[in-house]
């Protein structure tokens, strides 16, 4: 279990210290210029737990930690660094888009979705990700979240017809 706390540690620091530069990873194009300043503009997330709809004996916990840029107009890039369902270390870079407000009379529930590269499964697991060509794949990941406070929400993000991660967001 030492591959996870390294991970989540090194993406912890790699975070914190982006958050303190003045570091711009988000291409300029996908700002809206005209939109309103987002009132947080980074985010981390953790998580601690995915389930699995085919369990296997092969699965590993998936452990996960990343950091989000966002931008005017509801787009964000970000990256994540994970032990995958096999213990593998992996990564993934990616950019993204939130929609507040999805359903008017809960409007505390948010839906997001990324798409971008993941790096990862190799060896005898090359065939559990489609499209999969050296380790890297392509992602499209999409979540609901609840935002339980200005700064802090849990998300549920669909990982393919493979699993379903919860994840704890804190803004800042």
């Amino acid at each position: 279990m030492k591959i996870p706390v390294r991970i989540l540690l090194a993406s912890l620091l790699l975070a914190a210290n982006v958050a303190h530069a003045d570091f711009q990873m988000c291409p300029k194009m996908l700002e809206n210029s005209a939109a309103p300043e987002h009132k947080f503009n980074q985010d981390v997330t953790l998580s601690p737990y995915t389930v699995h709809w085919h369990p296997s004996e092969d699965h590993k916990p998936v452990v996960l930690a990343g950091y989000n840029q966002h931008l005017r107009g509801n787009y964000f890039c970000g990256f994540s660094v994970f032990t995958n369902s096999f213990g593998q270390p992996s990564a993934t870079v990616y950019v993204g888009r939130t929609w507040e407000n999805i359903w008017p009379s809960q409007p505390l529930i948010y839906g997001k979705i990324v798409a971008g590269i993941m790096y990862g499964y190799k060896g005898k697991f090359k065939d559990k990700v489609p499209l999969n060509y050296g380790g890297f794949s392509p992602l499209v990941l999409p979540a609901v979240g609840y935002q339980f406070k200005p700064q802090d929400a849990v998300e549920l993000q669909l990982l393919g017809n493979s699993a379903l991660m919860f994840s704890y967001v804190h803004r800042f």
